[in-house]
C-alpha cells in the first residue's frame, strides 16, 4: 500500500513539473499577427434603474470564462471580467464597456467594446483592443462578438472573434 502511494505521489509531481515547466514555452508561441476565436460563458452582476416608461439605464460587470475554437491556444480556460453600462428604451439600445480577457497562464489583455442590445437580447459589437500584458505586450486589433441571453437569471452565451497584431517593439 506504501508503494503504492509512493507511485501516485511520484506520477502526481512529475505531472506538476511538466506542466509548470512546459505551459510556459507553450504560451510564449503567439504569432505575429492572427485571429482568435473563441466561444464564452457569461453571468451578469449589477443594477438597472427604470427611469421612464418602458426606459431602463443599467451598469455592472459580467464574469466569465472562455474556451478557444481550437480546443487550445490562446484565452483556452481563461477567465475573464468585464464592465458595462447600457440604456434601454422597449428592450433594445446601445451598451458599451472594457474588458480584460485572460489566458489560462494568466497573461491578459484589454479591450473597449461598444454594440447593441435588441429587444430578443441579442447583443452584436466590436471589442477594440487597447494593450496587453506578458505574452500579449503590444497587442492590438479588434473583432465582433455575438451573444445571446441564456435565461433572465443574467447568463449569455457569446462568440468573440479578436484580429490582431503584436508591435514589432512588443517582439523585443
Amino acid at each position: 500500500m506504501h508503494t503504492h502511494i509512493g507511485k501516485v505521489s511520484a506520477t502526481a509531481l512529475t505531472l506538476t513539473t511538466a506542466l509548470a515547466l512546459g505551459s510556459p514555452a507553450i504560451a510564449a508561441d503567439l504569432p505575429q499577427s492572427g485571429s482568435i476565436k473563441v466561444h464564452s460563458g457569461w453571468k451578469s452582476v449589477g443594477e438597472v434603474v427604470q427611469v421612464g416608461e418602458n426606459h431602463v439605464f443599467g451598469a455592472g460587470n459580467y464574469w466569465g470564462v472562455t474556451f478557444n475554437d481550437t480546443g487550445s491556444g490562446p484565452l483556452n480556460g481563461g477567465a475573464a471580467v468585464c464592465s458595462y453600462t447600457f440604456e434601454l428604451t422597449n428592450g433594445a439600445g446601445p451598451v458599451q464597456g472594457a474588458c480584460a480577457w485572460g489566458d489560462s497562464d494568466a497573461d491578459k489583455f484589454y479591450v473597449n467594446y461598444s454594440g447593441k442590445i435588441a429587444a430578443s437580447g441579442v447583443l452584436d459589437g466590436t471589442n477594440k483592443i487597447t494593450g496587453g500584458m506578458g505574452k500579449f505586450k503590444g497587442i492590438q486589433g479588434q473583432g465582433p462578438f455575438h451573444c445571446t441571453t441564456l435565461n433572465d437569471k443574467g447568463q449569455y452565451n457569446c462568440t468573440q472573434q479578436f484580429d490582431y497584431s503584436l508591435t514589432a517593439a512588443a517582439s523585443k
